[in-house]
């Protein structure tokens, strides 16, 4: 660990307080067991701010500053070697041996999800020694064996030709995207789309026609139908008419904090295990309600057992392991206000737009993408069996990216 690595780290263990036997036996088991995010992000860099003010002053747009912020926090590790080592440093101290990484821009626009995508792509073919594409679930299971590190890529929406000609040829893109190496997609990203209404929605009308065939078309390609940031009813409805599982991948229990929107109700925990699926709990501290940190985290893993059992919950942090630079880069960016992305168009009163400062404060929390191997830890203080752990780290993602996943043709 570098410095600051175990300084969260120490955080971490200061909450849980762990009895010695608790802390190595949990330690021990995250390092022998798979361990699968089941929706979240590769270590990012900072950003490189001369060339982002040089791109500022040039007269670059929103769009383009934002690609290259983007860009640089995905892929800057391959040619700095501090980010280099920072980056490696953050792999091994989690013990993650896979992440679904959000490769694609939360919206149906196949070109804007394409980017995102690219950048992946193409820093896993600049260092497949490194960190290396997962085209089926069974290259991640022997992922502990091999001591590889893979991403297994989902997009924050579903890529839409958007031109309604016919059905058919509106969904073309999904199975374009399958073959490019996308494994879920979201239905809906908070606000509705065509497919249905998001968790933002006050409406909470459900699936639209189109969506259902959506869901139809997923399930015949191969691809994971992820409900994160849809409605209640969106999310129940897909549970019923999909012929495979569907998942929640980064989510809370909506009975521990009922102001955040992006929390599931129990019915909707219910539906999702009903289907085969899973529900992913996060660690974003407005979502987790109460205390925000690691304790408050791990309440929602109980919650979501105590409803549906260990073999439909799993951990889907969805927050990086930030570079030590980031901040400061930030700060260097000396750039003109922007608008509020669409993407971050929250209802008033949620919790996520109404709570600033939190991602100061994420770390003193235990709440850091390192501490992964003290998720476990805490879960065999609080008396889960270790088959049902193993089941929560990452054996149910697999699972569920098995039942999935087409049947190979030769």
């Amino acid at each position: 660990m570098n410095p600051r690595m175990r300084r969260v780290w120490q955080a971490a263990l200061a909450l849980l307080k762990p009895r010695r036997k608790d802390l190595e036996h949990g330690l021990a088991l995250h390092a022998e067991s798979l361990v699968w995010d089941a929706y979240g992000f590769a270590p990012g860099c900072a950003p490189d701010a001369r060339a982002v003010n040089a791109a500022i002053r040039a007269g670059a747009s929103n769009s383009e500053l934002q690609d290259l912020v983007e860009s640089t926090g995905m892929g800057r590790w391959l040619s700095d070697a501090r980010e280099r080592d920072e980056y490696l440093r953050a792999w091994e101290v989690s013990g993650v041996h896979c992440i679904y990484q959000n490769a694609g821009e939360e919206c149906q626009a196949p070109l804007r999800i394409l980017k995102r995508l690219a950048r992946f792509t193409h820093v896993m073919d600049m260092a497949p020694t490194v960190i290396s594409r997962a085209a089926r679930p069974d290259d991640v299971a022997g992922a502990p064996k091999r001591g590889v590190r893979h991403l297994y890529l989902t997009t924050n929406g579903i890529p839409l030709a958007q031109e309604w000609n016919n059905v058919v040829e509106e969904m073309r893109f999904i199975r374009l995207f399958f073959q490019l190496g996308v494994r879920m997609m979201h239905l809906t990203y908070n606000r509705r789309n065509m497919i249905g209404d998001g968790c933002g929605e006050s409406s909470n009308a459900g699936l639209s026609d189109f969506g259902r065939t959506v869901i139809a078309e997923m399930n015949r390609v191969g691809v994971l139908v992820d409900v994160a940031h849809s409605g209640a009813r969106t999310c129940i409805e897909a549970a019923q008419v999909s012929r495979k599982p569907v998942v929640a991948s980064h989510s809370v229990c909506r009975a521990l904090n009922p102001r955040c929107c992006r929390g599931k109700p129990d019915p909707v925990l219910r539906a999702l295990a009903g289907s085969g699926g899973y529900t992913g709990i996060c660690m974003v501290p407005p979502f987790l309600g109460r205390s925000h940190d690691l304790l408050a985290m791990l309440d929602h893993v109980d919650h979501a057992v105590r409803k549906v059992g260990a073999d439909h919950v799993a951990i889907g942090t969805d927050w990086p392991w930030l570079s030590s630079a980031w901040k400061r880069e930030h700060a260097r960016i000396r750039g003109p206000r922007m608008r509020t992305r669409w993407a971050n168009f929250w209802p008033p009163g949620d919790p996520y737009s109404r709570e600033k400062g939190w991602e100061n404060t994420m770390e003193r929390r235990g709440l850091a993408w390192t501490n992964w191997p003290l998720i476990t830890v805490g879960l065999v203080q609080r008396g889960h069996s270790d088959a049902a752990i193993r089941k929560i780290i990452g054996g149910n993602v697999l699972r569920v990216a098995r039942a999935v996943f087409p049947k190979p043709v030769l």
